[in-house]
């Protein structure tokens, strides 16, 4: 049996890997594919969501299922109550993870948004990963 410790690293590698994914899928799009716009924007949404979960896992923090960038920030409030005002302007980046998923009346998503996209998640990234113990990158 695992000790509780290497447990929580071992699952808080999970998301990082999840989030590092999405974060490079969202990358790669924009330099190879600037014309899928949707695409990015959505890929960077999940980066930043799977990122806050990270942070929440390591913190043992739970989580109910959701998309909700803000909902995350509230529960990230309670480790580190600097964090979502730092983040607050990744809330923006909750509707591509959501809405956009399925056919409906939105606007379009610009090139110009989804670049301000990957930049809020690149943000959200740097952020949780200066709160990450090192171990956790290895």
């Amino acid at each position: 049996m695992k000790p509780p410790e290497v447990i929580k690293t071992e699952f808080t590698r999970e998301w990082v890997r999840k989030a590092e994914s999405d974060f490079k899928t969202a990358s790669h799009l924009l330099k190879s594919s600037p014309d899928l716009a949707e695409g990015m924007a959505f890929h960077s949404q999940q980066a930043a969501e799977k990122y806050l979960k990270a942070f929440l896992v390591w913190h043992q923090i739970e989580f109910q299922k959701t998309h909700d960038i803000d909902a995350l920030l509230r529960l990230v409030g309670k480790v580190d109550d600097k964090l979502p005002e730092i983040l607050r302007d990744a809330v923006a980046l909750t509707p591509y993870g959501v809405d956009y998923r399925y056919p409906g009346e939105y606007p379009e998503v610009t090139r110009s948004d989804a670049e301000r996209a990957l930049r809020l998640a690149d943000r959200v990234r740097a952020e949780v990963r200066s709160r990450l113990p090192h171990l956790i990158f290895e």
